[in-house]
């Protein structure tokens, strides 16, 4: 009822806990609050921010125009939701190192598990469009410095988003990755890899946690769990899906009334009033209700 039982500081051990377990965490996308609540419900491991959907909910293109206000407290409304741990894209930290350290901290105090801080140049763009460009390597290790010197509780998961692979190749990517988990990274996103071999490389290349991006429409073919499991992948995101998904049903229903004057036809593709409810736990919130007003004047 009302929001998750589990501490900010719990699902961070947790998430710690499970990477190193060796199994591939499973982490979707939430759009919403509500969202969140149906991942964890499902079974999967944890739930992805993506910068890109609070972009879009706000209307807006994913070219650096959310603030660090916005996402903080987008993210920690979906988070507050779930018992899972979450995780937020941060994009460049929203400024110069004493930015990224606060935009940390602002995400500790919303109730995440972790971030990912990326070394494009400020504004950034979709990590898989194309004239996207990175910073120098000085600029990107003083990003991630900036974000491990400014969390305050160990288990917070920095993780270091490197573009390089678009920008400048494989190589100068894994050179990158390499040195951004001196600087004090403990996980590597290595965006916009184009194939299976690529997120081999990176694997033995590091020995730090990797997270693999599984957007559609992307640089690189969906792979499988199953085919990460075996990459030794240890996170994949699937950022978008469930957005996409939903606005590609909101677009159908939309055309069904315009066609048709009614929603008659596409009622058995909606969640139903009761399943809505139990999402929401109606049940405990009558009981709380009960135990409150039980009395007579």
């Amino acid at each position: 009822m009302l929001y998750a039982t589990t501490t900010a500081a719990e699902k961070r051990v947790a998430l710690r806990e499970a990477l190193g377990s060796g199994r591939l965490l499973r982490l979707p996308g939430a759009f919403n609050p509500l969202s969140a609540r149906l991942i964890e419900s499902k079974g999967f491991d944890g739930v992805y921010v993506s910068g890109a959907v609070i972009s879009a909910d706000l209307g807006l293109p994913d070219i650096g125009l959310t603030t660090a206000s916005e996402v903080t407290l987008r993210a920690g409304q979906i988070a507050r939701q779930s018992n899972l741990p979450s995780i937020v894209d941060a994009d460049t930290g929203f400024g110069e190192p004493m930015n990224v350290a606060r935009t940390v901290q602002g995400l500790e105090d919303a109730g995440l598990a972790g971030c990912h801080i990326e070394d494009q140049v400020n504004p950034k763009r979709c990590g898989h469009l194309d004239g996207k460009d990175v910073v120098d390597e000085e600029t990107a290790l003083r990003r991630i410095r900036a974000a491990v010197d400014g969390r305050r509780d160990p288990n917070f998961l920095v993780v270091a988003r490197t573009d390089a692979r678009a920008v400048a190749g494989l190589d100068a990517a894994i050179d990158r990755a390499h040195a951004l988990v001196d600087a004090g990274a403990d996980a590597v996103f290595p965006e916009a890899l184009t194939s299976p071999d690529e997120f081999a490389a990176f694997r033995d290349a590091l020995d730090v946690p990797l997270l693999a991006n599984m957007t559609e429409f992307g640089k690189g073919k969906l792979l499988t769990a199953h085919e990460l499991d075996d990459l030794g992948m240890n996170i994949v995101i699937y950022p978008v899906t469930l957005l996409r998904l939903a606005m590609g049903a909101a677009v159908a229903g939309l055309d069904e009334i315009l066609a048709t004057g009614t929603q008659e036809g596409v009622l058995d593709r909606m969640q139903t009033r009761a399943e809505l409810y139990d999402l929401l736990d109606y049940a405990s919130y009558n009981r709380f209700d009960e135990g409150v007003f039980n009395f007579r004047l």
